[in-house]
């Protein structure tokens, strides 16, 4: 494989997309596939795929193609999906009780342990048997229990205190869904998504077609 350093961040943003298609071709009792199969069915060129693939190592045979259950466990490795994972939600509002109760998170690996709110009427609460927990505790929850990732889907103002707390404590990822694009130095990985962005790229897309 190369140095992970060298391989573009569009390139492993496709990955996913490589697993999800590969997991359904499985479901539907495909066992081996040519990169032209496998272009028709995600949408992307064979060339690109190939080439994307060549970044990790070779895993399709001349006059064979892809073992299909081979190949998605091996893309399963590359995103480290092979591992668990301990996620703690600081805003337990509307997006982020839906997210705890999304069950194939926790079908891939991603476990929540702690839940965090500062509303009163959240705190005390429970979502799937876990109790939210005034997220003036969340140092202190930190301190005893190791965490992997923390989903941040808290208001902007909220955002860079959590901040502060969570890397202070060790924590390697965070999953951003509040409105800030948040800036860390060291090894902390953000990932940002902003479904507002989503939704009006849409809406340009719309408008775009109606002139």
């Amino acid at each position: 494989m190369e140095n992970s350093k060298d391989i573009s961040m569009a390139v492993v943003r496709r990955l996913p997309r490589y697993y999800r298609y590969l997991e359904d071709m499985l479901a539907r009792g495909v066992t081996r596939a040519s990169s032209a199969e496998l272009s028709r069915s995600m949408n992307a060129t064979a060339s690109q795929i190939r080439q994307d693939l060549s970044n990790f190592g070779s895993f399709g045979q001349q006059g064979y193609g892809y073992n299909v259950e081979m190949l998605r466990d091996e893309i399963k490795k590359i995103l480290g999906l092979d591992k668990e994972y301990r996620l703690i939600l600081i805003g337990a509002g509307a997006l982020g009780q839906a997210l705890v109760r999304y069950e194939k998170f926790e079908k891939k690996g991603f476990r929540f342990t702690g839940l965090f709110d500062n509303d009163p009427n959240r705190i005390g609460t429970f979502i799937r048997d876990i109790e939210v927990w005034d997220v003036q505790r969340l140092q202190s929850f930190l301190s005893g229990n190791p965490v992997d990732i923390a989903v941040f889907t808290l208001p902007r103002d909220g955002a860079e205190k959590a901040l502060d707390i969570v890397t202070g404590a060790g924590v390697k990822g965070i999953w951003n869904f509040s409105y800030r694009d948040l800036r860390i130095s060291g090894g902390t990985k953000v990932e940002s998504v902003h479904l507002t962005d989503s939704l009006m790229t849409l809406s340009y897309m719309l408008s775009e077609g109606n002139k």
